[in-house]
């Protein structure tokens, strides 16, 4: 058994993340490849990381077919290894559990799974998820207790073409979810995810938002702030719970729009506008996201996975006049790209 595989027995949250993460991996590429039409298998492939970890990337880049994706990938990780004191020194300014005042490095892991679908039809819109667990442990004796622990996640929808009922239907999934652990989740969350995907120097949003929270524990969360107070879950059983709920959420907020859109007709206007907008999602990747930065510089780290989001085919025109008109189908996508909504 590898240093990433799952146990039969899973005694530790870190365990528990694996497992999960893996058994959801292999459910959402199943299902993506029973959805494309003609059918497609994605490619698996295994890696590890010199400094500790591993994981496996389940990937599609479809250039030279007819299939129903451009481009997917449904990723996991899960990687251990040493913080610097530096490093536990800055996480400790955010989360107070980690005032452990040491001058000595401390073992951490983090697991999670990624994933980008980016159709060929432009009526279908492209889908991203990330849920990732994060701990740091006081020695690296057997008997090491966790010392600061937390779970992020983001998951949006990018359209190139706006259909009110996908974006109420994905909104919709997302608030149901989030409505069953605190009513007060859901609106900071959608609000957190649009603040993030906003491309200051275009003046616009990469899409039509979703949710996203970071560091979420039992501590203080600055993405609730006032409002944290509020029944949310708390305790790192009830957030994982949480973050399963979503994870397991991604195929039914996504896979009707697919299946809706894929069969659309298009045209070459329409291919054109697609591949305008993938080139605003390639400029957000490289010039906002900082999660892409902080990968490409972290050490043993495989750079294929970390620009894996990356669409296959994007377009950049100068000073471009297709979304000029405001009652175009493109205008009214752009009306809504610079003025987020809300859906539900």
């Amino acid at each position: 058994m590898s240093n990433f595989e799952s146990s039969p027995i899973p005694t530790t949250m870190r365990q528990r993340v694996i497992d999960y993460i893996t058994q959801l991996q292999n459910d959402i590429v199943s299902a993506l490849e029973n959805a494309s039409a003609p059918p497609c298998q994605f490619k698996r492939d295994a890696w590890s990381r010199p400094q500790g970890g591993g994981g496996i990337s389940c990937t599609y880049p479809s250039s030279g077919d007819d299939a129903t994706y451009e481009k997917a990938g449904v990723n996991i990780s899960m990687i251990h290894g040493t913080l610097p004191p530096a490093a536990i020194k800055q996480m400790s300014s955010e989360h107070s559990s980690l005032d452990v005042n040491t001058m000595t490095a401390l073992p951490f892991f983090a697991g999670g799974i990624s994933l980008i679908v980016h159709p060929r039809n432009p009526n279908a819109p492209s889908a991203h998820a990330n849920y990732r667990y994060f701990e740091v442990l006081d020695s690296t004796e057997k008997d090491a207790k966790v010392v600061g622990w937390w779970f992020g996640g983001i998951t949006d929808l990018t359209p190139s073409y706006l259909f009110e009922e996908d974006a109420k239907e994905f909104h919709g999934t997302l608030k149901a979810v989030c409505d069953a652990y605190g009513t007060a989740l859901y609106p900071k969350f959608k609000q957190s995810c649009d603040d993030h995907f906003f491309i200051p120097h275009r003046k616009e949003y990469r899409g039509i938002g979703g949710i996203r929270f970071d560091d979420l524990n039992d501590e203080m969360n600055a993405i609730l702030g006032s409002v944290d107070g509020e029944a949310r879950p708390r305790t790192a059983d009830d957030i994982f719970a949480f973050v399963r709920a979503l994870g397991d959420a991604f195929t039914s907020s996504y896979m009707g729009i697919l299946n809706r859109r894929k069969i659309m007709p298009s045209d070459e206007r329409m291919r054109r506008w697609q591949l305008l907008r993938r080139g605003r999602y390639v400029e957000f990747n490289l010039v906002c996201e900082r999660g892409i930065k902080f990968g490409l510089a972290a050490p043993g780290v495989n750079a294929e996975n970390v620009l894996m989001g990356m669409p296959e085919m994007a377009r950049w025109e100068y000073m471009s006049d297709m979304f000029e008109e405001s009652d175009s189908a493109e205008g009214k996508m752009m009306e809504v790209l610079k003025s987020p909504k809300s859906w539900v």
